[in-house]
């Protein structure tokens, strides 16, 4: 980033009272010009109030509560208007349970210099996933390939959600068009990057899975998964992903 550019990393969260002071703390030191959105479906745990007083202790903290539990994609959709209108250079996707290392931020950062959406892969060198079950960890690899062979799409790692926009990429795709709300929100908006025919590079990650909290993870996701890929290969066939 240039010294007059911004960065917004998004923080959706339900349920994250754990984890979100702890991850704010540990991504704002890391560069000045970066700040942070908290997205909150209404966390019945009081992450919402955590978050709000966090953002009234610094200026770089802000807070969008959204009234019902809508699910990943649709809090990341909000995250990116937000960022959109509030015209960051780059917007970030990063869970909030420490499962993205923070620093890695870093690496985006310099990887974005020269592309248009950088991906945090776990599957582009070797498998790089920390204590997960062997159970989901194929379930995770065998997607990608999966999710690879039927929308062609030439990514190692498209469910993975760590990853950073320029904003214009963002402004350039429908977000109201976006079907996907589950971990298929992170192939469909990638998918929708590349039919742009935007620049994709994937850099290497750790991924470690959570500490504190619980997992969202749910058989209606994994059935989303699955009918979706068919879906966004058929919309790319006939054009309507460009």
């Amino acid at each position: 980033m240039t010294d007059n550019e911004r960065a917004l990393i998004i923080f959706p969260t339900y349920n994250e009272k754990e984890n979100i002071e702890k991850i704010v703390a540990a991504v704002l030191p890391l560069d000045p010009r970066i700040n942070v959105l908290i997205v909150d479906d209404s966390s019945p745990d009081g992450t919402g109030e955590i978050a709000d007083r966090l953002a009234a202790s610094d200026s770089r903290i802000n807070v969008l509560h959204r009234k019902n539990k809508e699910g990943l994609g649709r809090a990341y959709i909000a995250g990116f208007e937000w960022g959109i209108k509030e015209k960051y250079d780059y917007l970030f996707e990063m869970d909030a349970d420490f499962s993205h290392g923070p620093e890695f931020i870093k690496d985006f950062l310099i990887a974005i210099k020269e592309s248009d959406l950088v991906l945090g892969s776990r599957y582009i060198s070797g498998v790089n996933v920390i204590n997960w079950p062997m159970s989901r960890l194929l379930l995770s690899y065998f997607a990608n390939v999966y999710s690879r062979i039927i929308t062609g799409m030439p990514v190692r790692d498209a469910t993975g959600g760590f990853k950073c926009f320029r904003r214009e990429v963002l402004e350039a795709i429908d977000l109201d068009a976006i079907k996907s709300n589950g971990y298929t929100f992170q192939i469909e908006v990638s998918m929708r990057v590349w039919k742009k025919g935007f620049r994709i590079k994937e850099i290497p990650i750790v991924f470690t899975d959570r500490q504190e909290g619980a997992s969202k993870m749910s058989k209606k996701i994994i059935r989303e998964a699955i009918w979706m890929v068919w879906y966004l290969r058929f919309m790319s066939i006939f054009g309507k992903l460009n």
